[in-house]
């Protein structure tokens, strides 16, 4: 869906993270959700209005559980600086079906100690790559080892639709030593065909 954007669909829920608003360049289209998770409060990850249906608002640190998906929402930084120049982020750990989702929202620092290990076994990382606003590509890579999720999923960067100043994801590739990955409409995970060693996937926005 775009920038910080996914659709996630579990048995018993669906979650949207960090919807856009339209001046964006993406377009949501018609989505509906039972759960809509907002890491900060900027139009281009808070258009709630924007999500059909009667959703639940999950906007914040805490533990929620909302139609037998757990969810937890951890403080961190929208910037390197304790949140001086940006302010906050949070960052949302979610059990889906079994799968641990870790979605990072605009994450502006490496993960301290105290954070990274209250990420247990992360299955499926969304990861903020495009810098300016964000992690850049190198700090991107090494949140990536401190967390040695199964699959990674890069966001937030740079492409031909976004209205946006960003990297685009190629450095975050070389970083992670890949050459060449091809965008996937949607991607489909269980708890038995999970990678055995870390991969990147690129999601077609």
């Amino acid at each position: 869906m775009g920038h910080s954007c996914f659709q996630i669909k579990g048995s018993q829920a669906t979650i949207i993270t960090d919807p856009y608003a339209p001046d964006l360049g993406y377009s949501l289209g018609k989505r509906s959700a039972d759960i809509v998770t907002i890491s900060h409060q900027h139009p281009g990850h808070s258009y709630f209005e924007g999500i059909d249906g009667d959703p639940r608002r999950v906007a914040g640190p805490g533990e929620y559980e909302i139609n037998n998906v757990l969810i937890i929402g951890m403080a961190t930084f929208h910037d390197d600086e304790g949140g001086n120049r940006k302010g906050k982020n949070t960052v949302y750990v979610m059990d889906i079906d079994e799968i641990s989702v870790c979605h990072l929202g605009d994450l502006g620092h490496v993960l301290s100690t105290e954070r990274s290990d209250g990420i247990d076994e992360v299955d499926v990382l969304m990861v903020p790559v495009g810098g300016v606003s964000t992690i850049d590509a190198t700090v991107a890579a090494e949140v990536v080892r401190q967390l040695t999720p199964k699959v990674v999923v890069p966001m937030h960067y740079k492409t031909d639709t976004i209205r946006r100043d960003l990297e685009p994801v190629d450095r975050f590739l070389k970083e992670m030593g890949i050459k060449e990955v091809s965008p996937q409409a949607k991607l489909s995970f269980n708890k038995g065909n999970l990678p055995l060693t870390t991969q990147v996937f690129l999601l077609d926005y």
